[in-house]
């Protein structure tokens, strides 16, 4: 699915980073990996993750979810440790970024990392693994900002090379990323292939 660029409103105060890769890299397990270092730093980071399919977070038979069935949208419980919303989207294309952002931005994350909405114009972190045998994204996105891989590339000018198996070294870039948000929250100007 491609956006426009205007598809999305990037907020000066709402850093965002995607996580971008193929099905099957390793995303989520990296993300397990580096989420408590980002919070060791003093960081309050945000997931939001796009799903392919449908998904229930209810269980059926549970007051919540009969209510949900029965119509409520949304459906809010909340209890003195967690919250959750459910909502019931039939008639929608495609999860709406902006509008999960929007709700995401009410908590007054310090970043929110956006995992899985690979088309969406918004900065990348591009998780590629040359085992797969799939293509690098970045030769074709100019939202990606950096790469990385457990093996050596030739990557356009101005993205980052990040070694895969280095945790702290990605949780340094990552950390770092709000700062440097307000410049870099734009495409990469179009550039020759460099070797890093």
């Amino acid at each position: 699915m491609s956006h426009p660029v205007d598809a999305l409103s990037l907020d000066d105060h709402l850093p965002l980073l995607g996580i971008a890769a193929w099905s099957g890299t390793g995303k989520t397990t990296l993300l397990e990996a580096l989420l408590p270092r980002l919070k060791e730093r003093g960081l309050r980071v945000a997931v939001v993750k796009h799903a392919h399919h449908g998904f229930d977070v209810d269980q059926p038979g549970k007051d919540s979810h009969r209510l949900r069935q029965a119509g409520a949208s949304p459906m809010l419980v909340a209890s003195r440790a967690r919250l959750a919303l459910m909502m019931e989207t039939p008639d929608q294309d495609e999860a709406d970024l902006q509008a999960l952002l929007a709700m995401v931005a009410a908590q007054r994350p310090d970043l929110v990392l956006v995992e899985g909405f690979k088309d969406w114009p918004l900065p990348k972190l591009e998780i590629h693994r040359p085992a797969l045998g799939k293509s690098l994204r970045v030769d074709n996105d100019p939202w990606v900002r950096a790469v990385a891989t457990d093996a050596s590339l030739t990557l356009p000018e101005g993205v980052e090379c990040l070694d895969l198996n280095d945790l702290e070294a990605m949780t340094d870039w990552i950390a770092a990323w709000p700062a440097r948000w307000p410049t870099q929250r734009h495409p990469r100007p179009a550039g020759e292939v460099t070797t890093p």
